[in-house]
């Protein structure tokens, strides 16, 4: 069965003004663990902390590519003491997107170092990574090809799979087992093509078939994130929660 967690980016101005409140908040809606991307300042201690508090699972973290190049170990120190298992590259600025052969060094890099510490490295898409190289390929599955499974893990962002042009359940099937994590989220094509982050359920991805793939293909944590929301935030994360008990009285196998 899936467990249910939550990219905190989604809630991050909320975060900087009331970290631990917020933190709070997401455990009460019934998200089972928490996806960082920034800690606002908090020592790991303090994380730790407030994680055992309020019973979240750490899930993972969004570490930008460039500081893992600059301060590996000291990225790979705190997650160690929060209990964290993954560290996500999030994103890739303009001028690594064409530098395959760096990007997979430095993955190797990163991966060999993090396996001492009991972490596992992941890469975590958006829609430009499905543009295809000279041999056909697209970008994603080419650094899959090159990095094998036991130095990089993959985090599916299925929106953004959408908006490419694919099919997220055929992706997430691709690399079953291979796949911990992965990110539910909706969206919405507005007038001029451009997509809009809905809560789940609002928009136009098949959320129930990146369920049924995600679970037989043996997905730990589907991650709900609205990179931006039209309504309050904890409004928008506690509808995409509605969504999901909903969909687990109809039988998905979600634990909500």
């Amino acid at each position: 069965m899936l467990n249910v967690g939550l990219q905190l980016y989604t809630l991050r101005d909320q975060l900087e003004n009331d970290f631990e409140g917020t933190i709070r908040e997401v455990a009460r809606l019934g998200y089972q663990g928490v996806e960082f991307h920034h800690f606002y300042g908090r020592t790991a201690e303090q994380v730790k902390a407030l994680l055992d508090e309020t019973g979240l699972e750490v899930i993972g973290t969004h570490v930008p590519y460039i500081r893992l190049q600059e301060a590996l170990e000291e990225e790979l120190a705190f997650h160690q003491a929060i209990g964290n298992q993954y560290i996500i590259v999030p994103w890739l600025a303009d001028e690594d997107r064409g530098n395959l052969e760096s990007l997979v060094n430095h993955i190797r890099i990163f991966s060999e170092a993090a396996q001492n510490k009991g972490i596992s490295i992941a890469y975590h898409n958006h829609d430009f990574e499905f543009d295809k190289m000279e041999d056909g390929r697209p970008f994603l599955y080419a650094l899959y090809d090159e990095v094998p499974a036991s130095l990089l893990q993959v985090e599916l962002d299925t929106c953004w799979v959408h908006y490419a042009g694919y099919v997220p359940s055929e992706v997430i099937a691709k690399y079953a087992g291979r796949t911990p994590l992965v990110h539910l989220k909706d969206l919405r094509r507005q007038e001029d093509g451009s997509p809009m982050t809905v809560e789940l359920g609002e928009g136009e991805v098949d959320l129930a078939a990146v369920v049924k793939a995600s679970d037989e293909a043996g997905v730990q944590w589907v991650i709900v994130e609205q990179d931006f929301c039209q309504n309050p935030p904890m409004d928008s994360i506690a509808t995409s929660m509605e969504w999901l008990k909903k969909h687990a009285l109809e039988g998905g196998n979600v634990r909500v």
